[in-house]
């Protein structure tokens, strides 16, 4: 069963969601009662009650400005005029590039096989240096559209804008697919293992290295069902805290060093399968073999770009875990 959330709802939901709560009651009643009254009085007037609704809010404006107000918390850049939308679009710059640019660092640095120490200090230089740049091209912008009086339209409120409400609470679907999921992760395993997911001349090929069974395997098994608990209790608990979200990141780390270890010391791959890439790729993967010799191979870069596309999953759910944990707390 599903339930309509209102305009006014979801407008009292964005504007109290950044106030201390213990001040988020009080507001929440008074712009319950305001609202109500002023669209009462335009529907006296004769307008529709969907009409009147819109109208009201759109006459309120942005709900972080009116919250800005409740909580006398000044917006100002060089004036308030675009203060919001510098804010927002910096944040929003912050939060992708940043990070794009550090992976992309490392991971250039690690392919061409340059030492750990200077793969770390490249990237953290670069990262800064975007950081920066952002920062201040951002800013610039934003404090000559102010000296100018632009009267450009950067960012017009409207109520189609307000956010739908989160779920703060752990549902029953996302255990089930967490389980799912855990389950074909096993399943994948054994089939690998006993029936192959790789045919050459008609036999089956396991991609994993045969030699992982049974210690290597055991462990990885071992965090499968670490990870099975760990989705119930959370189901359980019915939301995150800083405990679980502890657990969860100890659990990404244990499964990112089950990986990396494998991979590095050449271990995760079956040689064999290997050897039959090789052999299907001919005269031309032999070139590419010899062109990328400095870099150790075509199979050491794929080792890399896989390494890292594991480490960004493991990074997104550590930090997936640690945002719900922070809104669960909020409520």
């Amino acid at each position: 069963m599903t339930t309509t959330t209102t305009l006014t709802e979801r407008y009292i939901g964005a504007t109290i969601r950044s106030l201390r709560p213990e001040a988020q009651d009080d507001v929440r009643a008074e712009l319950e009662a305001s609202i109500a009254d002023a669209i009462e009085a335009r529907i006296d007037q004769g307008e529709t009650p969907d009409d009147a609704e819109r109208a009201v809010l759109v006459e309120l404006g942005d709900p972080g400005v009116l919250a800005a107000g409740y909580a006398d918390r000044p917006l100002y850049l060089i004036g308030p005029r675009f203060y919001l939308t510098w804010w927002r679009l910096l944040k929003l710059l912050l939060t992708i590039v940043p990070v794009c640019v550090l992976g992309a660092v490392a991971l250039g640095q690690t392919i061409s096989a340059a030492p750990v120490g200077e793969v770390i200090a490249t990237s953290i230089v670069a990262t800064g240096g975007a950081i920066l740049h952002i920062c201040f091209w951002t800013t610039l912008v934003f404090v000559i559209l102010e000296r100018s009086n632009s009267a450009a339209v950067l960012h017009k409120w409207d109520p189609d804008q307000l956010p739908e409400p989160t779920e703060n609470g752990v549902g029953r679907s996302e255990l089930i697919a967490s389980l799912v999921f855990l389950g074909i992760a096993v399943g994948a395993v054994f089939w690998d293992r006993f029936r192959g997911f790789a045919f050459v001349n008609g036999e089956a090929l396991p991609v994993l290295d045969p030699q992982l069974w049974p210690w290597g395997i055991g462990v990885l098994f071992l965090l499968i069902v670490a990870e099975t608990v760990f989705a119930i209790v959370l189901y359980r608990n019915r939301r995150w805290t800083t405990g679980l979200a502890v657990a969860n990141t100890v659990l990404a780390l244990a499964f990112l060093a089950w990986v990396l270890v494998l991979l590095l010391n050449g271990d995760l791959v079956n040689p064999e399968f290997l050897a039959q890439i090789t052999a299907a790729g001919g005269e031309g993967f032999a070139a590419g073999q010899a062109e990328s010799a400095d870099e150790g191979g075509v199979f050491r870069i794929l080792a890399v770009l896989l390494g890292f596309g594991i480490a960004i999953g493991v990074v997104w759910d550590i930090v997936d875990g640690w945002r719900k944990t922070v809104r669960a707390r909020q409520v």
